[in-house]
């Protein structure tokens, strides 16, 4: 079984990276922060629809105190969405903010109402964490999924990102009689090859969704990261290998089960093929934030250690033992496992 640690540190984001989050348009001014909205003055459990406890809980505020949250949450919203367009902020209303205290950034998940149409959305307000940033930023550069967040002080925003989460999926949909199981299989082999390659870690079930499509024949599927805190953090390889999560075992065995060594050396070469097309592409982005990782410490002195150890024995190589912090790592790691494989 793969340990995390019991608690990860929070890094601050240190003046090179607010820089560059200044550059590729990340950073802003709220009207509404993380600290404003910890000065609820009561909560009660949030429970799902069958009366299951969530984790969450909707916290509450004095009424004066709740209505300049509510008009200040819209305005987060439009910038969120909208790039701060508040002509439509008229017709929302932020009706239930929800916070969690499990988990490092203690998030608070605000839903926003259209008053029009009662369609809702939801956003989430974090405490800032320089691993988490950076996880973002390499999740929007290699991962086929955009990701819209922004940054002010030491309160982070994140948009939502839908789809079933992955502890639900394994428990109420993985038996589906009309689930395709191949591409299922297939779709988290390629997850499992991402996660890895730029070295994000802890996919627990709970920690990515599935986001379900309904292709015209049958349906498409893809596993997406929704927690980021253990961007290149920990020191243990197989914490980058989602396939070595207990809560994971399920889908894994549909792919030994479904898949030969051939088929899932294709779809990790497939995707390695894609994720360095997108670092072609945005070279010069991706060069900027490695560089602002290079010169950040985001782990620990032993941590860094043992995963340049082991990345050394898993790549049967000794170039990680020059790595001077995790940004190095992370660079070496992603140059070893996308550059093309030398032609015979």
């Amino acid at each position: 079984m793969t340990l995390i640690s019991k608690k990860k540190i929070t890094y601050p984001v240190g003046e090179r990276l607010q820089q560059y989050l200044v550059e590729y348009d990340r950073a802003t001014t709220l009207p509404v922060t993380y600290a404003d909205l910890a000065r609820f003055t009561g909560a009660y459990p949030l429970l799902d629809r069958q009366g299951n406890d969530t984790l969450w809980e909707t916290v509450y505020y004095e009424p004066n105190a709740l209505r300049e949250l509510s008009q200040g949450l819209t305005e987060v919203y439009a910038l969120l969405k909208t790039a701060g367009d508040l002509s439509f902020t008229r017709h929302l209303l932020a009706d239930r903010i929800d916070y969690c205290r499990f988990g490092n950034s203690q998030p608070f998940r605000v839903r926003i109402v259209n008053q029009l149409n009662d369609n809702h959305d939801y956003f989430y307000v974090k405490k800032a964490d320089a691993s988490r940033v950076y996880g973002l930023e390499l999740e929007h550069i290699l991962s086929p999924n955009s990701i819209t967040y922004l940054l002010n002080g030491n309160t982070l925003i994140e948009e939502h990102i839908a789809g079933i989460p992955g502890d639900d999926f394994i428990r109420r949909h993985l038996s589906r009689p009309h689930l395709n199981e191949v591409r299922m299989a297939k779709e988290f082999v390629k997850f499992n090859e991402r996660c890895f390659a730029r070295l994000l870690g802890d996919m627990r079930a709970y920690n990515y969704i599935v986001d379900v499509t309904l292709d015209f024949e049958d349906e498409q599927y893809r596993v997406r990261a929704i927690d980021f805190d253990q961007q290149c953090y920990e020191g243990k390889k197989n914490m980058y290998l989602p396939q070595f999560f207990k809560d994971n075992r399920a889908i894994v065995q549909l792919c030994s089960r479904l898949l030969k060594p051939e088929n899932i050396r294709q779809y990790q070469a497939e995707e390695r093929t894609l994720m360095a097309r997108r670092a072609r592409s945005e070279r010069h982005r991706l060069k900027d934030l490695i560089d602002c990782l290079r010169h950040d410490t985001i782990s620990t002195p032993e941590k860094v250690s043992q995963l340049k150890q082991e990345l050394n024995r898993h790549h049967g190589t000794g170039q990680f033992s020059r790595c001077r912090g995790m940004g190095d790592v992370v660079r070496l790691n992603l140059k070893l496992m996308l550059m093309p494989p030398k032609k015979t």
